[in-house]
């Protein structure tokens, strides 16, 4: 079917069916036909090289492109397009000699020297399309001169292998920004989506809320520059300074799935209505975060989590040794805690190669019965056969990740040495007293004579050498460890206790080695992880501590990565990654920011999404470095994800001579 040549409507509305087929594109035109994305008004377009016309697409009417091209320019009905979707995707997303190109244009604004506001448009593609230089060329120029000359056209790459092509094109010719510029500076971004009716309570500072910490509750809303992370559950939180939304918090935030993000104007949108201490409806959605004063104080119903019960396998405390992590598997967590537990899987998996990778690319995406066409792309194979993708995958994951070494010491050491000690004993007595009776005011000063006792006793002398024996190959004192904790209460689904528990990352020598272990023993009995773990109907009787002692590397890349896009929950092709100069703790603790990352594990491809404190971005073959490790992430969610296959929470390091190596690997919570 040929397409139309002409628009018969008058200049500034769309026809009937939703569509402009023209010429010329004016604002008032475009805002007659945009939808909003992230905040910004934009359009669909489609261009027709072979008619040499292009289609303005009303988003409510046409919210895909490919439907349009296939219904409307070519006579494809539905059903026969989904029955060959990934192929004709193909056709207008990939092929060098396709006909169509399609993108997207966005309504922006800035400010001049006057501080006036002026509209530029962005003109982008989808993330997945490979157009090379001269067809981004062609696109640009194509559109540049069908816009009212008035309005600036930047184009975005939509991803690294575009931002590639275009270091051949003038952006004299070509204009360009690149998404991290664009949205960098972002007055308001969403972390976690999601409603709240709650107190607001606004900090200035950090000793402002210090004071006031104690009186927070469930109902309130905890609004200042940067959330801590020692923050008690409560309804929603409000940063005014960027953070990560891989930051403890706001792990902490999903996890607890209240609502979260960034909102820099944060002045303006608490002053003018006073709303600082008022009950408030706290909304966040892509496309909105706002604040709305309620008239008179609601009738709060108690928050279904206070009956919230995350189950949990007893300990077995019976004696047990310290063990390499590669004789662990996931079923020792009961012994030796999650977090060692998982590690020892990873090492498993990476070395049997025996398990099925494959998992997530089974499941149906309609109208896709599966996505392992694309797993054989990603993996370079031709081989669409199930047993055959398994052992590409396992393969893949061996050779891009390896596990870390270390030694785990079990539940049974801290068991020993706490029994050890009549004082503690009736210390913890007191403790689990107070909490059967809902003393909360006596728990803080317990926990804290706890751990202080903990820190203090001497430890006994078979327990002290167990500890020692471990790891006598690295005790001298110019060599480095690190300690972690291992607890039966974190890397769960439902709990996930991101930067609840101490982990102690500068250790020499025996005597700091004794006093780090008995460091992240104490920190199982802070009074934040005590009043946490009671909210979730954890009982103290049934939480232990496991200990895990590496041999410290450097390394030049370290970061997190979850095996989603913890900004949009429906997006199942991206994988987020954040990483930094060194250690992964810069990612999670917020002591820098970031550069962020998504990379797209159906289609391919990737793009930058921000260069935090950064001036730069990552070299190329670093980024496809990246690539490679988030499409592995996305294996081993396969196996690591549980029963529904849900998204992992990794930290990783990276140096030049031994690749990625992963140090963490657990549920993220959505």
């Amino acid at each position: 079917m040929t397409s139309m040549r002409t628009f018969a409507e008058p200049a500034g509305s769309a026809g009937a069916d939703g569509t402009v087929v023209g010429e010329n594109l004016s604002l008032p035109l475009f805002r007659s036909l945009s939808g909003v994305l992230a905040g910004h008004p934009y359009l669909k377009v489609v261009v027709d090289r072979q008619e040499q016309t292009w289609h303005l697409l009303d988003t409510a009417v046409h919210p895909f492109h490919v439907n349009y091209v296939a219904t409307r320019i070519l006579g494809i009905d539905l059903d026969a397009l989904d029955a060959r979707l990934d192929a004709f995707n193909a056709s207008v997303y990939t092929d060098p000699q396709r006909r169509f190109l399609l993108g997207i244009l966005s309504l922006h604004t800035d400010e001049d020297a006057d501080g006036n506001q002026r509209p530029f448009l962005v003109l982008e593609t989808t993330e997945a399309d490979t157009m090379h230089g001269e067809l981004l060329e062609e696109f640009y120029t194509f559109i540049r001169a069908r816009l009212d000359g008035r309005l600036p056209l930047l184009l975005k790459p939509a991803n690294h292998g575009q931002e590639h092509e275009l270091a051949s094109v003038s952006d004299v010719l070509v204009p360009r920004i690149l998404s991290h510029q664009l949205f960098g500076n972002r007055r308001r971004t969403a972390l976690n989506t999601g409603e709240a009716v709650g107190r607001l309570r606004y900090f200035r500072s950090p000793e402002e809320y210090r004071e006031a910490v104690g009186e927070l509750g469930w109902s309130d809303i905890v609004a200042m520059d940067c959330v801590p992370d020692d923050v008690p559950r409560v309804a929603g939180f409000i940063n005014a300074a960027p953070i990560t939304p891989l930051s403890h918090t706001n792990v902490l935030a999903t996890g607890w799935s209240i609502p979260n993000a960034i909102v820099r104007d944060l002045d303006r949108l608490v002053e003018p209505d006073k709303l600082n201490g008022a009950w408030v409806r706290y909304t966040v959605r892509e496309d909105e975060i706002a604040l709305a004063p309620l008239s008179s104080p609601p009738d709060l119903e108690v928050p279904a989590w206070h009956q919230q019960r995350v189950p949990l396998e007893p300990p077995l405390l019976e004696d047990a040794p310290a063990l390499a992590l590669d004789r662990l598997r996931r079923t020792d967590q009961d012994r030796y805690g999650t977090k060692a537990a998982n590690l020892g899987e990873l090492h498993h998996v990476l070395d049997s190669r025996t398990a099925d990778l494959t998992a997530f690319y089974g499941l149906a995406r309609p109208p896709r019965s599966d996505l392992y066409g694309h797993l054989a792309a990603r993996l370079g194979t031709a081989d669409r056969d199930p047993g055959a993708l398994r052992e590409a995958a396992a393969a893949f994951v061996a050779r891009t990740v390896t596990a870390p070494e270390g030694v785990a010491l079990p539940f049974s050491l801290q068991h020993r040495f706490l029994i050890s000690s009549p004082v503690i004993q009736q210390a913890l007595g007191k403790l689990k007293m107070a909490l059967e009776l809902s003393a909360l005011e006596m728990v803080d000063p317990l926990c804290l004579h706890l751990q202080h006792l903990i820190r203090e006793t001497p430890l006994p002398d078979d327990v002290t050498r167990q500890i020692t024996q471990a790891f006598p190959d690295h005790l001298d004192p110019e060599h480095r460890l690190v300690v972690r904790s291992s607890s039966n209460a974190e890397d769960l689904p439902g709990f996930s206790a991101a930067g609840v528990y101490e982990s102690i990352t500068k250790v020499h020598g025996t005597d700091e080695l004794l006093a780090a272990v008995r460091e992240v023993w104490a920190s199982l009995l802070s009074p934040r992880s005590v009043h946490l773990r009671r909210q979730a109907g954890i009982s103290l009787d049934d939480t232990y501590m496991g200990v895990i002692i590496q041999s410290y590397s450097p390394a030049d890349l370290g970061g997190v990565l979850v095996t989603c896009n913890p900004t949009n929950r429906d997006d199942f092709r991206n994988v987020y990654v954040n990483c930094t100069p060194g250690s992964p703790e810069q990612v999670v603790d917020g002591t820098a920011l970031p550069l962020q990352y998504l990379y797209n594990t159906v289609e391919g491809g990737g793009r930058t999404v921000a260069l935090g404190s950064s001036r730069e971005d990552l070299p190329r073959p670093t980024r496809d470095g990246l690539a490679d490790l988030a499409l592995a992430g996305r294996l081993l969610q396969s196996h690591f994800g549980g029963e529904d296959g849900g998204p992992l929470d990794v930290e990783w390091l990276m140096t030049a001579q031994e690749g990625f190596r992963l140090v963490q690997i657990r549920p993220y919570a959505l």
